[in-house]
């Protein structure tokens, strides 16, 4: 079997790491920082500890399936999973507040017709089939295949259905997910819900394709789960799957270039001058920094006829402000709560043109997990404060940084009981910080049908044969789950060769 060279330890990255050992390759993951897991960190100060990155897993069933094909360990042997019950409490802008139960149609349903009056949970409802019907048309070919067959159909195609218009006696298809908001949802607290979805991603709801319809229905449908111990302990235990199939982690290790040999990838070269050879090169890294990797050896990867994202377009970031708290959770907390913004359309505005007199109070997501190890005991409480920001906000201005953790502060007494009298100390991190540390300052949204393809990821084979790209900036990109599915297809490219379909 062959030399492979991965680049990163990022979450996809070891996923195809893992995948391409037990095929027999021999693997080697280069890693520039001292640790593993990409944008999936820990943070630890005076007993309290706090995930950095994602705090809540959709999609488990990803690594399932990733510990089912890696080893006989499942799983649940190696991590704890817990379904978030209620799935997030809302509080909206005009002081409404409800709590969605996890994955249950009919709870879902009872609980906005009871906090938003009759008829709000159907129209909720009535839209979550259509979403499904939109996950349906797009699960495989945005999932579980290789990109290229299938990316100009995808790019053109809208997958939302049709609605009936009762006054005009006529369908009519929405191309926005705002206009899904307007006319299906008819109400300003059910569209900020339903935006709230695209926002986490740094989607912004007005130009988002009416596709994105897939990311409220997918946690509707397969829940939202919690890793006892923090999401870190899932990257603890991907890492620990690869190391046990014999792949080999090199930490401290720049890659400065991807090396071609007779028209394909050869190798790749370390900072320190280093040279080290491969039959395959497996990147998990944004199409920007890969395309400089290779250009040394003559090879432009963005060039016309590639499927990539925008590289000239700025993605959002993750702004968080971790919090000590003296005191412990009080009975009946929620694990989530999404606070939003008194002015969603200004914070829209602020997403795409930061450059606005002074910034505005963004929504605001608190997570509050009932896990005694991110505490220093029972009266002491972990809790992680986050908003999806402008990455082109000017950070470097302290000013800017105090303003927003003001904002996120005063959002949390929301959800938090107390909480300024509670408060021992707190940490933000601002997205220009967690790019210093950990390259991942943007956050990559999943891959959606439709919108001229500008919402497709880049594909994971490229312009150099024996190159691939894996990880949340690759097909099919954007976030945990579809990281893990990355690494398995990049896997079953270089396993199985270019007729490999995905999953069967």
């Amino acid at each position: 079997m062959g030399r492979i060279a991965v680049i990163g330890a990022g979450m996809g990255a070891m996923a195809a790491a893992a995948r391409l050992a037990v095929a027999g390759h021999r693997v080697t993951v280069y890693e520039r920082t001292e640790t593993y897991g990409g944008e999936v960190r820990r943070f630890e100060r005076d007993g309290f500890a706090f995930d950095t990155g994602p705090g809540l897993l959709p999609l488990p069933a990803v690594y399932r399936d990733l510990f089912v094909k890696t080893g006989k360990e499942p799983l649940e042997d190696c991590v704890e999973l817990v379904q978030v019950d209620p799935s997030a409490r809302h509080v909206f802008a005009d002081g409404t507040e409800v709590s969605l139960p996890n994955a249950s149609r009919a709870g879902v349903v009872t609980a906005l017709d009871e906090a938003l009056g009759a008829g709000a949970g159907q129209r909720w409802g009535d839209f979550l089939v259509r979403a499904r019907e939109a996950w349906d048309r797009t699960r495989r070919p945005l999932l579980e295949e290789p990109l290229w067959p299938n990316w100009q159909v995808l790019a053109e195609r809208e997958p939302y259905p049709s609605v009936p218009h009762k006054k005009l006696l006529r369908t009519r298809r929405a191309s926005t997910l705002a206009e899904i908001g307007d006319w299906e949802l008819r109400d300003e607290r059910l569209a900020a819900l339903l935006n709230s979805h695209a926002l986490a991603y740094g989607l912004d709801p007005r130009d988002a394709p009416a596709s994105a319809a897939v990311l409220p229905y997918l946690e509707h449908a397969f829940g939202i789960w919690y890793v006892r111990g923090g999401i870190r302990e899932l990257a603890r235990a991907v890492y620990e799957r690869c190391v046990k199939r014999r792949v080999e982690f090199v930490f401290g290790a720049e890659v400065t270039g991807v090396l071609a040999k007779d028209g394909r990838a050869a190798g790749v070269e370390l900072a320190d001058g280093k040279v080290v050879d491969a039959d395959h090169v497996v990147a998990g890294v944004d199409p920007v920094r890969l395309n400089t990797l290779t250009q040394r050896t003559g090879w432009q990867l963005d060039a016309d006829g590639d499927v990539r994202a925008d590289a000239a377009v700025a993605r959002p970031g993750r702004f968080s402000v971790l919090l000590a708290l003296r005191g412990g959770r009080e009975a009946g907390a929620v694990h989530r709560t999404v606070v939003h913004a008194p002015d969603d359309q200004t914070e829209l505005d602020l997403l795409v043109a930061p450059g606005g007199d002074r910034p505005v109070r963004p929504t605001v997501t608190v997570l509050r997990p009932d896990d005694p190890a991110l505490g220093p005991d029972e009266n002491h409480e972990s809790v992680v404060l986050s908003a999806v920001l402008s990455t082109e906000a000017d950070w470097e201005q302290e000013s800017t940084a105090l303003a927003y953790t003001d904002f996120l502060l005063e959002a949390a007494e929301a959800a938090v009981p107390g909480l300024r009298e509670r408060l021992l100390w707190h940490e933000t991190r601002t997205p220009e910080q967690v790019t210093d540390s950990t390259g991942f300052g943007e956050i990559s949204a999943p891959a959606l049908a439709a919108g001229q393809g500008r919402f497709l990821h880049p594909a994971n084979t490229t312009r150099l044969p024996g190159l691939y790209r894996v990880g949340s900036w690759s097909h099919p990109g954007g976030g945990l789950p579809h990281a893990g599915m990355s690494g398995a297809l990049v896997a079953g490219l270089i396993v199985e060769g270019p007729e490999f379909r995905g999953s069967q």
